[in-house]
């Protein structure tokens, strides 16, 4: 499968650079809410969680990373079901990752992604890694088979699409 789904963007504001998704999904914020927050679902497309969401951390095991060992994911906001902001740690640094489920008129859910990135600023692993994330997640959503292909579908090939602007 080739990756055809609306591309992400990197995005200058005031607070510096942003990568930016925004997908549009035939269901209520409820079931795409629960695909990002039930861990048997997350487990589907991203990984799974174990522990008490109330404690304001949970411990997340990626399950598509090779020898993923579990991180502590700190919950920084929550808002069911329409605002989910976490802390996910990473080799470089911490990323803040937000998600804002927006339901549509048409019974649809719009959903924006966004990472915040730190200098130098590179998406270029990035942009790629989330886009095959939210593709998977698409494909949970839809009960559709998850038969993307990182390496020849997005990376490296969509690595050029996440340069950031000048």
């Amino acid at each position: 499968m080739t990756a055809t789904t609306p591309l992400g963007q990197v995005l200058r504001d005031e607070h510096g650079m942003r990568l930016e998704f925004v997908r549009t999904y035939d269901t209520d914020p409820a079931d795409v809410w629960s695909a990002l927050t039930d861990s048997d679902r997350l487990g589907r497309w991203f990984g799974t969680w174990s522990g008490d969401p109330a404690t304001g951390t949970v411990e997340l095991r990626m399950g598509f990373e090779n020898d993923a060992e579990p991180q502590t994911v700190t919950i920084v906001e929550c808002e069911e079901p329409t605002r989910l902001v976490v802390d996910l740690p990473s080799p470089e640094d911490t990323w803040r990752l937000q998600v804002s489920l927006t339901a549509n008129a048409d019974d649809s859910t719009t959903l924006i992604f966004v990472q915040r990135l730190a200098e130098p600023y590179d998406a270029t692993g990035v942009g790629p890694g989330w886009h095959y994330y939210l593709d998977r997640l698409g494909a949970v959503i839809a009960h559709a088979p998850v038969d993307q292909d990182w390496d020849t579908d997005y990376y490296p090939a969509l690595s050029d699409a996440y340069t950031p602007p000048d």
